[in-house]
């Protein structure tokens, strides 16, 4: 097993957890996770002295490094509620990775 398909088995037996709190349809799961997407990435902004107005204060790696843990919680059970496998992950990223290239080279 690969790293990214034990991230999966990981995070499918953490859902079981919450199962009775989430959202039945789809749809509604979808929006649940990217709601909760947006917000763990609010937490890292915050993290951060992105309000020039303020006096800077010290950038918490190790909070940061949290929560980017937990934007993969949602982003890998996202990607589980969209029946997507790990090596489809790989291929969906190769394929938007070149065209990202090509976007680059062409002076997007």
């Amino acid at each position: 097993m690969d790293i990214l398909e034990t991230v999966f088995k990981l995070q499918k037996e953490l859902a079981t957890l919450t199962s009775a709190r989430y959202p039945q349809a789809k749809e509604g799961r979808i929006s649940a996770l990217a709601t909760a997407i947006i917000h763990e990435a609010v937490e890292v902004q915050r993290l951060t002295n992105w309000k020039w107005w303020k006096k800077p204060t010290k950038f918490d790696e190790v909070q940061a490094r949290e929560e980017v843990i937990d934007l993969w919680h949602f982003v890998i059970q996202m990607s589980i509620e969209l029946g997507m496998t790990p090596k489809e992950i790989l291929v969906e990223y190769l394929r938007k990775n070149q065209i990202n290239k090509e976007r680059q080279e062409k002076g997007y």
